[in-house]
């Protein structure tokens, strides 16, 4: 290396007391390198910068870390900043050993627009006094936007009903079908209901095929790494803000590799999809809005309050679609808020 060959020569100057062109002969190095003096521009406030970065986003690589030094105004290719990363030894270690896949992979149907298909799934996490808490987790596999995020110590099927209404009342909009696995919860009878009062297709994976829904599990996956393991619960009020805090930087803020380097929100935007275009269920694993676990199935007889709350919103959702009568509008969004926790309070609900 250039550095120890000068080295090497100001230490035969400086023990034996001969010249540099000595020393260089001995030692059969080039005076030119010995004499070299780099030219390469100061980087300290491009080290400084790329340090709070990565304090900031503990694990996030160098790719990511370095959209957002772009996002920041800086011009570096990506080559310098690995360079930079790898002097500052931030460097992310990986969290267990990679496993292969075994088997073969179920296709899939290829969205073309937002809320085509919705994904959840279940993510456990523990508080510091070791109580376990569960958070549920709603995606839209188009845009992967975060829709839901729940955090409680029980999460049932007819809670998982629930969010999944408020979740559509929010977006003004429902989805051509969801993806799921086949957990306790998701193959109740209040789910099985929901999905057919709702006129929702429900597709369940093959058991033991967690890659058929490959994009729930990769966003569990970056909650837990980014998320659960950087930060430790103290109650369930503390992981509900943390959570909500998070969801709102993972659709507004983080950069997807996937999306072009976007943002769930800039993708959510700029589709122009329509739901339930080429999505049909496999029918081997499907349960449809008409078929059930068991022949004979019963409607689900809702509370009178939340009959007549459905009935007027379904009057109410024109005006709230006028965004031109700005008083109309917020007023229609402020009562909707006030039905709603009346909602879960009259009918039953347990209120996190």
């Amino acid at each position: 290396m250039p550095g120890a060959k000068r080295q090497a020569v100001a230490h035969l100057q400086e023990v034996f007391e001969v010249s540099q062109r000595r020393a260089c002969e001995d030692l059969g190095v080039d005076r030119t390198s010995v004499r070299y003096v780099s030219r390469r521009p100061d980087d300290t406030a491009a080290r400084v910068r790329i340090r709070e970065l990565a304090g900031q986003r503990r694990r996030f690589g160098y790719r990511r870390l370095h959209w957002l030094l772009c996002w920041d105004g800086w011009t570096m290719n990506h080559n310098k900043f690995r360079r930079l990363y790898r002097e500052e030894r931030l460097q992310v270690r990986r969290h267990g050993g990679c496993r292969k896949a075994l088997g073969t992979r179920a296709p899939m149907a290829i969205t073309q627009g937002a809320n085509q298909r919705w994904g959840l799934d279940f993510v456990s996490d523990a508080l510091v006094c070791g109580r376990r808490f569960r958070i549920f987790a709603l995606v839209d596999d188009y845009s992967r936007e975060c829709l839901a995020l729940v955090a409680d110590t029980s999460i049932s099927g007819l809670r998982v009903a629930r969010e999944l209404d408020l979740a559509i009342l929010e977006l003004q909009d429902k989805p051509a079908m969801m993806v799921s696995d086949n957990g306790s919860e998701l193959t109740s009878m209040a789910i099985l209901r929901w999905s057919r009062d709702r006129d929702v297709e429900w597709h369940y994976i093959a058991p033991g095929k967690p890659q058929q829904n490959g994009l729930i599990e990769s966003f569990s996956a970056r909650l837990r790494d980014e998320c659960l393991n950087e930060t430790l619960f103290t109650s369930p009020g503390h992981a509900r803000q943390v959570l909500a805090d998070w969801r709102h930087d993972y659709n507004h803020f983080r950069p997807h590799s996937s999306l072009g380097n976007r943002t769930p929100a800039e993708i959510g935007a700029s589709s122009v999809g329509k739901p339930g275009w080429g999505l049909n269920a496999n029918p081997a694993v499907a349960i449809t809005p008409s078929l059930g676990h068991q022949t004979g199935l019963r409607p689900l007889r809702r509370h009178w309050v939340v009959e007549r709350t459905f009935a007027w919103l379904g009057q109410c959702r024109p005006l709230a679609k006028d965004w031109e009568a700005s008083i109309a509008s917020s007023t229609v969004w402020a009562t909707i808020a006030s039905i709603r926790m009346f909602i879960r309070r009259t009918a039953g609900y347990r209120y996190a």
